[in-house]
């Protein structure tokens, strides 16, 4: 197929989607109830990008240079040019591919964690909304493209997460992903405007080729507010916590956005300016800290969380602080390949998450309609357990996919783990002065990677093993059990084929001093991102990869004795007793949303009540009020002169000839 077909294809298809579900079941109430079609329209405006996504990437090589699709002029202004144009690289192809496969199996999945909602061909519209901003996004050969669908996706992630807008508080979380992600838009602009300043163009391959036309200083600043864009929308430190707030929308708005789209857009940015981060090394140990620091944040208050999509979201930060620790590190490859495991493993386990709460949902529901009133949070694990024997595939996926975050070879998440450990070490023997600082940031991705065990196998053990504990916790409930099924195929079949993922998705990097050039993904990447310098002896390498299966299984081990050979509560209990104040600061997310709301909204808000109001009202109104009232004076005065007389008029008119020639005539 001709590739300006293929590119016109990949883009449109979702937008048409979008438009046809959307226009017709907002024009047409009865094309409403036709979920089967609408359901397949959107699932088929993701599914088709993807296969022509595969079709390029098999007729592509590993030294193939980048085939640009240019469609048409989008803004033409002075020397200025802005097209769109689409970008088939190597890079561009494995993030087209991530982010339409598991779409496409989100979409399958929705056909039936969605089909008893009302809003159903909304939600489908604006899936395939977001689905066109971030193809947009990863395919677009300019910034400023790539900045349509950043900011694409932030619409549509506001849309989803306060889908179900009725409910206030899920509301205000799609306000505040909205806002915080804002914040690190408007540095993401500035970085723009002082790319095309300094090199007059947005377009990547020129960006690339004049980096030396960049002074120092500029440089530093352009990599650093870049950084700072990715900060909001790839939820690192300070900016993160608008995340876990977004699982106040449908389960599969949570996988779409944590897994496969949105959140690895600031890691793809970084990975696709890779050449200018290497000159600039003072951002990039930046970069390097903010990722560490977020990871272990993240991980500690994902060990006190109790809603199991909370965990998974903290867990979520928590993965995308491990990849800037790659990307500050130098291992722009390895941050990819976590982008991709993690798109697997995390897909399957928000899935997973829906499959338990959809089925703690009918128990509430069946409760309800046989007129016992049990109260409980269905998100919440205190009240699971045992669910295994009633949702063995619900398990079995969710089980490979824990083991595969965990970091247990040879399942994805540890080959690339182990890369991104590899390189943070690498780090401190070639970045100059740095050394000590990450040795340290080595030393935290480790205890992260335990903390991440520990807590993936907390909540495995406490919502599958053991007994159902609805019963004896909640008046009421006492013969829900019978309740329990499990999830339809529609929800099931994705999580097979994410679990298979999670299984082997590993075995594209296997690391070549393992299995010679095994390490596949990074001789396919290698062309499209900056090379940096890696030194590490075989030895050291074997060494780094056994410490790294000897934390997962430390951290797995720890959960299996506490969480299933002990009671969930007890241990939940021994935890916070061993952790003491810690485990409250952790509980309490580090109090940074009360810091913001008292330290920043709520000073802004009485900054403009005391000030900017007055000021307003004072000043502006005042100023407008006084030109009305002159006006007003001077038409009360003058309306004495409008006396209707002709020879008055007559009068005036020879006085003012007089006046003027009298002007002329002395001037």
């Amino acid at each position: 197929m001709d590739l300006d077909l293929t590119a016109s294809l990949i883009i449109a298809t979702p937008l048409a989607g979008f438009l046809l579900n959307g226009l017709a079941g907002l024009f047409f109430p009865s094309y409403r109830k036709l979920k089967t079609v609408i359901g397949s329209i959107a699932t088929l405006a993701v599914a088709i990008p993807f296969l022509l996504v595969v079709n390029v990437f098999l007729q592509t090589t590993p030294d193939a240079g980048a085939q640009v699709v240019r469609l048409f002029t989008w803004i033409q202004a002075g020397d200025f040019t802005s097209e769109f144009a689409y970008r088939f690289d190597q890079l561009s192809l494995i993030m087209g591919m991530v982010v339409t496969g598991v779409g496409s199996l989100i979409h399958i999945y929705s056909m039936g964690y969605m089909k008893d909602d009302e809003g159903y061909y909304k939600f489908f519209a604006y899936l395939n909304l977001f689905i066109f901003m971030m193809m947009n996004l990863v395919m677009g050969n300019n910034l400023l493209l790539l900045f349509l669908g950043w900011e694409g996706v932030g619409v549509s992630s506001y849309l989803l997460i306060g889908f179900w807008y009725q409910d206030q508080e899920k509301a205000a979380a799609g306000m505040k992903a909205f806002v915080y992600n804002r914040v690190g838009d408007f540095a993401f602009l500035i970085a723009m405007f002082m790319t095309f300043q300094t090199i007059g163009s947005l377009d990547f391959d020129v960006i690339i080729n004049n980096l030396d036309k960049i002074p120092g200083d500029y440089k530093f600043w352009i990599a650093f507010l870049m950084f700072v864009g990715a900060t909001g929308k790839s939820a690192q430190l300070p900016l993160f916590v608008w995340l876990p707030d977004a699982m106040a929308g449908p389960t599969p708005v949570s996988a779409l956005i944590h897994a496969a789209t949105m959140v690895t857009s600031g890691i793809y940015l970084i990975a696709r300016m890779s050449f200018l981060y290497v000159f600039v090394p003072e951002v990039m140990i930046i970069v390097a800290v903010v990722g560490a620091v977020t990871a272990i944040v993240a991980a500690s208050i994902a060990i006190t969380q109790q809603d199991i999509k909370k965990v998974l979201a903290y867990s979520t930060v928590s993965q995308l602080g491990y990849m800037f620790l790659a990307l500050g590190s130098g291992g722009f490859i390895a941050a990819i390949f976590h982008v991709v495991t993690h798109a697997f493993f995390k897909a399957c386990l928000f899935l997973g998450s829906g499959s338990v709460i959809h089925a703690m949902h009918h128990v509430e529901h069946e409760l309800h309609h046989h007129g016992k009133h049990a109260h409980f949070d269905p998100q919440d694990m205190r009240f699971m357990g045992g669910l295994r024997k009633y949702m063995p595939s619900t398990y079995i996926t969710f089980l490979v996919a824990t083991i595969a975050i965990a970091g247990i070879p040879p399942l994805a998440g540890f080959f690339s783990k182990d890369e991104i450990l590899a390189f943070v070490f690498n780090a401190s023997n070639v970045v100059e002065g740095a050394s000590a600082l990450y040795i340290a940031l080595w030393g935290i991705g480790i205890v992260t990677a335990l903390m991440t065990a520990f807590y993936m196998f907390r909540l495995t053990f406490t919502t599958f093993h053991g007994e159902f504990k609805l019963p004896k916790k909640v008046k009421g409930a006492e013969d829900s059990e019978k309740y329990l099924h499990e999830s339809p195929i529609t929800m099931t079949l994705p999580l097979w084929v994410l679990g298979i993922l999670s299984l082997v998705g590993g075995f594209m990097g296997i690391p070549d001093f393992i299995v010679h050039h095994g390490n596949w993904l990074h001789h396919w990447l290698e062309g499209v991102t900056a090379h940096f310098e890696f030194n590490l002896s075989h030895s050291m390498e074997w060494i780094l990869l056994s410490v790294s299966v000897v934390i997962a299984v430390t951290g797995v081990s720890i959960a299996y004795f506490m969480y299933f050979k002990g009671d969930p509560d007890t241990s939940d209990a021994a935890v916070a007793k061993r952790f003491g104040s810690f485990y409250q600061v952790w509980s309490e997310k580090y109090r940074l949303d009360e810091f913001y709301e008292g330290y920043i909204a709520n000073p802004v808000v009485r900054f403009s009540d005391k000030v900017l109001a007055v000021f307003d009202m004072k000043v502006v109104d005042g100023f407008v009020n006084l030109v009305a009232g002159i006006v007003r004076l001077s038409g009360s005065l003058l309306r004495y002169v409008q006396t209707g007389l002709t020879s008055s008029y007559a009068f005036m008119l020879v006085l003012g000839v007089v006046l003027v020639i009298g002007i002329i005539v002395f001037s």
